[in-house]
């Protein structure tokens, strides 16, 4: 077994083995992973956060010894709380990172961080300070960053930053915490799953005071939500059917 770590800003993890293939999800600086199947030029990873696998260019992370691994996975990360911040590399150079990426990493890669970072568990209130954070950042398939980002993509970093683990999609998510039988036991911080004509839940969001929720949907928004769903307050229509609210925390 190898594994690996991901020493540039925001790096594609793609279906397949080609540069063309879909972007699944995305690894930011400093997120350590397993190399499951190493190529010529492409690698196959699991993720060390959420186990979730793709594939990543092999020129687009560093291998690191198996014992570095162990280290990093026994201690809590600091991550970057700066929407961008700058770092130094080892070489002289400047490099940006984004908030979410490991920053409490930097010493494998010989860099040194020049931002706000923030580490251990945060109270239900600041998940939503930091979820409006994300407020207009444009709908990118697979996701994570304030420059694109998906619906999973952006509840798992904003409770991954405050120091709380979910799934990467949203049916995996939808799998975790305590269900809600009345939109009224809700709070803000909880989440809301959506599922289509199928019965499969697509579309997760943040559950925001007084009956709105924050979500990425074109962008990250801003929405009204009752036992219905999400009403869409620009499109004076609903776009997401309630499934089921759940308490993580």
């Amino acid at each position: 077994m190898q594994f690996g770590i991901c020493h540039l800003s925001i790096v594609p993890v793609r279906a397949n083995p080609e540069d063309s293939a879909e972007m699944t999800s995305q690894l930011l600086y400093g997120e350590h992973f397993k190399v499951l199947e190493c190529r010529k030029k492409w690698s196959r990873i699991r993720f060390a956060y959420d186990s979730y696998e793709g594939w990543v260019s092999n020129g687009q992370f560093q291998f690191i010894e198996e014992e570095e691994y162990k280290l990093l996975d026994s201690n809590t990360p600091h991550i970057a709380s700066d929407v961008i911040a700058h770092l130094c590399t080892a070489d002289g150079s400047l490099s940006t990172v984004v908030m979410g990426s490991i920053v409490s990493n930097t010493h494998l890669l010989g860099d040194d961080y020049e931002g706000q970072s923030i580490q251990g568990k945060k109270s239900k209130s600041e998940l939503v300070d930091c979820a409006l954070l994300y407020l207009n950042a444009p709908y990118q398939w697979g996701g994570k960053t304030p420059f694109g980002i998906d619906c999973s993509g952006f509840t798992q970093m904003v409770y991954k930053i405050n120091g709380y683990a979910l799934k990467r999609d949203a049916e995996q998510q939808s799998q975790q915490g305590e269900a809600l039988s009345f939109i009224e036991e809700s709070e803000p911080g909880d989440l809301a799953f959506f599922d289509n004509n199928e019965g499969v839940i697509d579309h997760v969001g943040i559950i925001l005071k007084d009956n709105y929720i924050i979500h990425a949907h074109g962008h990250v928004r801003i929405d009204r939500i009752d036992h219905t769903g999400i009403f869409n307050t620009d499109e004076k229509l609903y776009t997401h059917k309630l499934r089921v609210i759940k308490k993580i925390i």
